[in-house]
């Protein structure tokens, strides 16, 4: 039989059934296919049971659920969109790459903000004295840790963006890993923990901080900066709050 007499393929589902199932089919291939979605996959499992041991409240579960949702969106997200770019530009290009280092971006940003939603939902589970949780309404434990360490990663991403040196983990202005390390630092001298404890963490940040300049990754401006950045970001986090 001519091929010309068989009839033509169909490139969209007829009706809602078929959507669905196309839907689906896609999934599949992306967990048969993509590791991290396998990963993502496990965790969102592993969080809904965590949800269902701990028997949270009703608006814990509606975070918790958020967050999964999140999450498993981006990933599919940027799966298509690598699958585009291959199919579009076999062969290496630099706009290519930067297209799907902003597709994984998207799913990072997905990733933290899924962290921050589980934090909100779980923290007074796991840090409520003798079983007793802080309950939504009221301040999550650690919000001066949590606020100041994200707000000091978006400046340091700025201010590499702004400056144009250095790669994200690698060089730049101000050295990232010392505002990290000093903002944690300094949120865990404001908590009120003894003494030692607070010498020991800021011990870690300065270790972590000459690191970066035995490695020859920072010069010594950039890590005093850095760690100028998280320190003072937190403190005004700290007295805003």
């Amino acid at each position: 039989m001519n091929s010309s007499s068989e009839p033509p393929k169909q490139l969209k589902p007829a009706n809602w059934y078929q959507s669905v199932n196309c839907a689906i089919e896609g999934i599949i291939w992306a967990a048969r296919t993509q590791r991290h979605m396998r990963i993502h996959l496990l965790a969102a499992m592993g969080v809904l049971l965590t949800a269902v041991v701990l028997r949270v409240s009703a608006l814990e579960f509606i975070l918790l659920t958020l967050a999964v949702i999140l999450v498993l969106f981006a990933e599919l997200f940027n799966t298509a969109i690598e699958v585009v770019v291959d199919l579009v530009s076999p062969e290496y290009h630099p706009l290519a790459r930067v297209i799907k280092d902003l597709a994984a971006g998207a799913v990072l940003m997905a990733c933290i903000g899924a962290v921050v939603l589980g934090y909100l939902a779980l923290s007074s589970h796991f840090f409520g004295t003798l079983g007793q949780g802080l309950g939504l309404l009221e301040p999550p434990k650690g919000e001066v840790a949590v606020v100041s360490i994200l707000i000091v990663i978006i400046l340091v991403v700025l201010f590499k963006a702004l400056s144009g040196r250095g790669r994200p983990l690698y060089g730049g202005m101000p050295s990232g890993h010392s505002a990290v390390a000093f903002a944690i630092a300094t949120a865990v001298a404001l908590s009120g923990v003894t003494p030692a404890v607070t010498l020991l963490t800021l011990a870690l940040a300065v270790m972590v901080s000459h690191s970066r300049l035995l490695m020859e990754i920072h010069s010594l401006t950039e890590v005093v900066s850095g760690a100028l950045l998280g320190v003072i970001v937190t403190l005004v986090v700290y007295f805003l709050l």
